[in-house]
């Protein structure tokens, strides 16, 4: 392991600076040598020239620009010589000053200069030139400057980048030391990147007692945090004690203590359920709540424009059967039938049900009825499918809501589209609704207007959504929503295996494998290491030269895991390596532990509800505008710019997207990726490793929703006995939720 230098010296040249992520590259001229300058680079507070500063870091060898020292930290100090004030201030370090002014200015005041900057900027204006109101500009530039790089200085002190201490300026500014010291708790909950766990560094270093008040609390609100992240919209008061106090390791009295302030305090919300004390954040009571009474709310109201004769809608049906050639099933019928008729439909189904059949059908006839329709789904990719088997417009649900206000934490999310201002349709079809979690369904709702039809599709035995709630599932559950559910497999996909081994999978039975299946096949191996070389030689050579498919757009590696042997990390690696390898035409960048390079699959792995997007067409002609790339979303790096510190992605929806190189944390390679982050989509083959796992990951329902996920293909690559295993694991994903009841007690009163 190499050893950190330590340099000091005094800043030449700023070759570059990015005000974003603070990523600069300068010239160094080493104290006491009269070599040419270091060309050092690092994420660091503003440099001026002339500064004299304390480096340290590790000599790297650019392939580009040579060799350079990478700064892991730095010290500043202000230049002390009359030569170096009049060089720092002469860079353009302050708005207004020039070199001419520079060194009028430093000729008034000489070595002292500075101070009078600092202490009396007034007297600047005895300087020909610089007015009063000049000079209190320049002081307060001076001094925002100081403040600046005085809290980055104390900060990295405690293991903050400059990246992360230049977010916490600015979100505190002056105050930023006297809060950290007080309370470092709080820059967990400010600044997106800063997690309980550095927080609770910072407070032992400053000298915050392991007991204190601040801690306890910021510990409960980390455990509930968490248990967000892992699906749950609220916990139980016991479990949320119990976590927390091991967490902490500190005795249940002080953590129920600190609970009671928090309720108090109405940080939280703590509600008596007859078997427990269900315990939210306050966001997601309040959507689980408004979700529920609206949801009643829609299906007690009568739709907006009735469709009363149920003998019209029948010979309407038949008419369209004769039209099209396509015969409905009868619960493809009912399905039909109550979504003209009911507020509030769900319509769930297996593979091969006829779920597009049946949509298009109730798009038919509702454009015969004369309702407009608004189509959408949770994903870009759900939404491009859902537009081309429909022919209709179809969009992501953010778009729908027309987001107004993009933050990282969704609870602080607006939409253009709410209650005051609804969305102008009869009729709302929500395609993959398994993947819409509470808040996103809470925003959607009080977008819908009274009256308004809202029919919600998806394979409710899919995985539950990525964020908090299990709200198709909960819907379905209450027993107060009509349910179409589509059970008959149709004999053209009684000729798939992907669907017919789909639903033996979800009847917990072991898929026919046989020489005769086209579309399924199971691959054994052994070991890990075999699976994984396996599934190299299979996307790399024997699946594009069976299939005739394309290795980058057709084909996607599904893995249960992310850290084992053939978990994504893993697996992301060796395929790189073998389907996009380095060239000297591939530039690549380096970020973290990952190797991004022009030509890779990557995937948007957080919602970013801010980042610009244009789609183009093959001339370059921009052909839309918008905002937001959301998790799950699926791309190819086009570019990646050194220079300017940017990577282009173009995503499969054609959204072109610049990322600057403090964004890289929201990507990662997707040469193969989870089963959870391949929800909505699909893809012509889909290739899965099972070999070993938890069991809580490795389940039937997961399994079921990877095979699913394949439109022409399916091949398993591991042992029998974990498939096997797989199958017979019932285990579903429990989530803390109480949709279903509250809908239930909801419509109870109702009636």
């Amino acid at each position: 392991m190499k050893e950190a230098l330590n340099i000091e010296g005094v800043v030449e040249n700023v070759i570059y600076h990015n005000e974003d992520n603070g990523f600069t590259v300068f010239a160094l001229s080493e104290a006491g040598k009269n070599d040419k300058n270091i060309i050092c680079t690092g994420s660091l507070p503003r440099l001026s020239i002339g500064e004299t500063v304390k480096l340290r870091g590790f000599f790297v060898n650019n392939r580009k620009y040579g060799i350079q020292l990478s700064v892991d930290y730095i010290e500043k100090n202000a230049p002390t010589t009359i030569q170096g004030i009049e060089k720092y201030l002469g860079s353009g370090v302050i708005k207004g000053i020039g070199e001419r002014l520079a060194k009028r200015i430093v000729e008034a005041f000489g070595e002292r200069t500075l101070t009078v900057i600092d202490e009396t900027p007034e007297r600047l204006a005895e300087v020909k030139g610089i007015t009063l109101e000049k000079a209190a500009g320049i002081g307060s530039v001076f001094h925002e400057q100081f403040d600046l790089r005085r809290a980055v200085l104390f900060l990295q002190d405690y293991g903050i980048s400059p990246t992360f201490a230049q977010r916490v300026y600015k979100r505190f500014r002056e105050a930023t030391q006297e809060i950290v010291k007080s309370n470092p708790y709080i820059l967990a909950e400010e600044i997106t990147g800063i997690g309980f766990k550095t927080a609770d560094a910072i407070a032992a270093r400053v000298g915050m007692p392991f007991d204190s008040p601040h801690r306890v609390k910021a510990g409960l609100k980390y455990i509930l945090s968490q248990a967000v992240t892992n699906g749950h919209v609220y916990l139980p008061k016991q479990v949320l004690l119990d976590d927390t106090a091991e967490l902490l390791r500190l005795s249940h009295d002080l953590v129920e203590t600190a609970f009671i302030e928090l309720s108090m305090e109405r940080q939280l919300v703590a509600e008596t359920q007859p078997d427990t004390v269900a315990v939210y954040q306050n966001a997601f009571f309040y959507a689980e709540n408004y979700v529920a009474k609206k949801l009643a709310d829609l299906v007690c109201v009568a739709p907006g424009k009735h469709i009363n004769a149920h003998m019209d809608i029948s010979r309407n049906i038949s008419r369209i059967e004769a039209e099209t050639g396509v015969a409905l099933a009868a619960d493809q019928k009912r399905a039909v039938e109550e979504a003209l008729k009911s507020g509030v439909l769900v319509i769930t189904g297996g593979p091969g049900t006829g779920k597009t059949t049946t949509i298009n059908a109730i798009i038919k006839l509702m454009w015969e009825y004369g309702l407009k329709i608004e189509l959408a789904a949770p994903t870009g990719r759900a939404a491009k499918r859902m537009s081309e088997t429909t022919g209709m417009d179809a969009k992501t649900i953010h778009r729908l809501l027309e987001i107004s206000c993009m933050s990282d934490d969704p609870r602080r999310q607006t939409f253009s589209r709410n209650e005051d201002n609804p969305i102008e349709t009869d009729v709302i079809i929500i395609d993959e609704s398994s993947m819409v979690d509470i808040l996103l369904m809470h925003h959607l709702l009080k977008a819908v207007a009274p009256g308004t039809r809202l029919i919600l599709v998806g394979d409710v035995d899919q995985l539950p959504s990525v964020g908090p709630g299990n709200v198709l599932r909960d819907i379905i559950d209450s027993g107060r929503v009509d349910v179409a559910r589509l059970t008959e497999i149709f004999r053209q996909a009684q000729e798939s295996a992907i669907v017919m081994n789909a639903h033996r999978i979800n009847h917990g039975k072991y898929p026919a494998l046989n020489d005769k299946n086209k579309d399924f096949f199971f691959i054994k191996r052994c070991t890990a290491d075999e699976t994984e070389q396996t599934i190299v030689q299979l996307v790399t050579q024997r699946l594009p030269g069976y299939m005739g498919c394309d290795m980058f757009s057709d084909i996607q590696v599904l893995t249960p895991t992310r850290k084992s042997a053939i978990g994504v990390s893993s697996l992301n690696t060796d395929l790189q390596r073998c389907m996009n390898p380095p060239s000297s035409g591939k530039r690549e960048k380096e970020y973290r532990n990952l190797i991004f390079r022009e030509g890779d699959k990557v995937m948007q792995i957080k919602n970013n509800y801010s980042v610009t997007w244009r789609a183009e067409n093959s001339a370059g002609r921009v052909l839309d505008e918008g905002v937001g790339v959301f998790n799950g979303d699926q791309g190819c790096i086009t570019e990646i710019n050194e220079e300017d510190e940017y990577m282009t992605v173009k995503f499969d929806d054609d959204r072109v997207v610049k990322y600057g190189f403090s964004q890289l944390d929201e990507l990662e390679l997707s040469f193969a990726v989870t089963v959870h982050k391949a929800q909505g989509s699909e893809y012509k083959v889909v290739v899965i490793p099972i070999h070993s796992g938890p069991p809580m990951l490795m389940s039937k329902n997961l399994l079921y929703t990877a095979v699913t996920r394949a439109k022409n293909l399916v091949v398993i690559v591991g042992t029998e006995e974990m498939l096997k295993r797989m199958i017979a694991n019932n285990r579903e994903t429990q989530r803390y939720t109480l949709l279903a009841a509250r809908i239930k007690k909801i419509m109870e009163e109702k009636f």
